[in-house]
């Protein structure tokens, strides 16, 4: 199953995921985060926008491979893939 990862300030937010090994069956981008979601309810609300798109703090890679498609999600993460998402840290 592929893995999922995430940066660690993710966990502020969604604490019970915290040193948990996250896997998803494999498919689309949009099909790994909906599995994500139903462990930790409202993580999409967190990384997608009102219209399902990636927001855009937010980054998202297969394995080595910034995920190109932002809106629909259709990247497909592979049995063996891993789906890492960094949130991105801004400030002054």
């Amino acid at each position: 199953m592929p893995a999922i990862k995430m940066t660690s300030h993710l966990y502020r937010f969604f604490p019970h995921l915290k040193g948990r090994t996250l896997t998803a069956p494999p498919g689309s981008v949009a099909e790994v985060l909906h599995t994500l979601n139903e462990v930790a309810p409202g993580f999409t609300d967190y990384v997608l926008d009102d219209r399902g798109a990636v927001r855009r703090h937010v980054k998202l890679s297969i394995n080595n491979t910034v995920v190109l498609d932002r809106k629909a999600l259709t990247d497909r993460v592979g049995e063996n893939d891993t789906l890492f998402i960094f949130q991105a840290l801004s400030g002054g």
